[in-house]
């Protein structure tokens, strides 16, 4: 499902470079200088970098050349990874990612730290979105999904506590995974990992490096097998989606149903909003986290009835379009994504085509806990069935 847009190293894909690094057609500091180059070309206005380490990378690069020619193979030698700035290369996910070949060039943009600002920022100023450079590519994960889609680096790290990675993935046209909680370790008990990624084969090969999973042999051909029983909510039973967002959507959705990759199951979800209970739970007092518990329970008593009959759970990734760089307004872009942060499920989002005004639009994918192979299974075919552009 990879696809070169060309010679140059810096648009291959990550799966393609590791594949020509380890058999030799391809070495991993031509890699770099490519990419070096590209950033270097178009970061000055994208602004998805904080900071470029271009010595770090080099050596980086010189190191895997000599072992690779020692006869290492690595299952993502020389892919170039931006590591997402609030995250640093100590990060568990960044480590393991490292260990498998990754080649760190920078750190990524996230916010400033002000209490409406959720998308990146950079001392030469915000994060633009590839699409559209007056609208905000979302956050936290800015920098990182503005780098993949713009074709920076093919990977890049994030992490999500209430969408903050598969906001920005449905805003920019890429693919974001949100791992189940607690599958790899986090700094916070509502945030989990996951990768930004322009295919399913490259976020596929990124969970495997991370998990320690093999799904990549899982998803050789999505199509094989039985049809992935879905379910569908619009608004989870409570938000107030743009038909812009929502029609989208659910027409990637019906083209994964039309061409048998998914059958529909008939549900009743209804959730609560889950603001109250998130707030406690970030908060961290006890008394508001008991509080809140009745909530939670409920949503999750709900989602388990769902998975009782369904594999996944399709929705809009997000309520709303990208805004622009003055701000959401009263618009709650988390309304659809921070409940399964709560719950702990895995989530994606994946492209789904375009509101009225250019920018992409998410479909979110949900599974059951430690179900990330359906993630990508039905992410894949439908890549496979709608290939996702890539903004010019």
């Amino acid at each position: 499902m990879s696809a070169s847009l060309g010679t140059d190293p810096a648009f291959l894909d990550a799966v393609e470079i590791a594949q020509l690094v380890n058999t030799g057609q391809l070495c991993p500091t031509e890699v770099v200088e490519a990419v070096l180059a590209r950033i270097a070309a178009v970061d000055m206005k994208l602004r998805a970098f904080r900071e470029v380490w271009p010595d770090r990378a080099r050596r980086t690069a010189h190191e895997l050349r000599r072992a690779v020619g020692d006869g290492t193979r690595l299952p993502l030698a020389g892919v170039p990874l931006g590591i997402k700035a609030t995250e640093g290369v100590d990060s568990p996910q960044a480590r393991r990612l490292i260990a498998a070949g990754c080649i760190p060039i920078g750190a990524t943009s996230v916010p400033r730290g002000t209490a409406w600002q959720t998308w990146g920022h950079t001392d030469r100023g915000p994060t633009t979105n590839p699409w559209r450079a007056d609208r905000t590519p979302g956050g936290s994960s800015a920098g990182s999904a503005a780098a993949v889609a713009a074709g920076l680096v093919p990977l890049a790290t994030g992490n999500d506590g209430a969408g903050s990675l598969r906001i920005p993935a449905a805003w920019c046209g890429v693919i974001g995974i949100k791992t189940t909680s607690g599958r790899c370790p986090s700094t916070s008990v509502l945030n989990a990992p996951g990768p930004l990624a322009r295919t399913t084969d490259d976020a596929t090969a990124y969970l495997d490096a991370v998990l320690g999973t093999d799904l990549a042999s899982q998803v050789t051909d999505p199509t094989e097998g039985q049809p992935v029983r879905a379910a569908w909510s619009g608004s989870l039973g409570y938000a107030d989606v743009d038909p812009q967002v929502a029609e989208p959507a659910r027409a990637a959705a019906d083209r994964l149903a039309a061409s048998g990759s998914i059958q529909w199951v008939e549900h009743d979800l209804v959730l609560s909003d889950p603001a109250p209970a998130w707030h406690a739970l970030r908060a961290g007092s006890a008394a508001q986290q008991a509080a809140a518990g009745t909530l939670r329970t409920h949503n999750n008593q709900q989602l388990a009835e769902v998975f009782r009959t369904s594999d996944v759970l399709l929705t809009p990734t997000t309520p709303y379009a990208a805004h622009g760089h003055t701000g959401p307004g009263e618009r709650m872009n988390v309304a659809l994504t921070w409940a399964f942060n709560l719950s702990g499920h895995p989530a994606a989002s994946a492209p789904a085509g375009f509101a009225s005004d250019g920018t992409p639009v998410g479909l979110q994918i949900v599974a059951r806990h430690h179900r990330e192979d359906l993630l990508v299974r039905v992410a894949a075919c439908l890549q496979l069935r709608h290939p996702w552009p890539r903004p010019r």
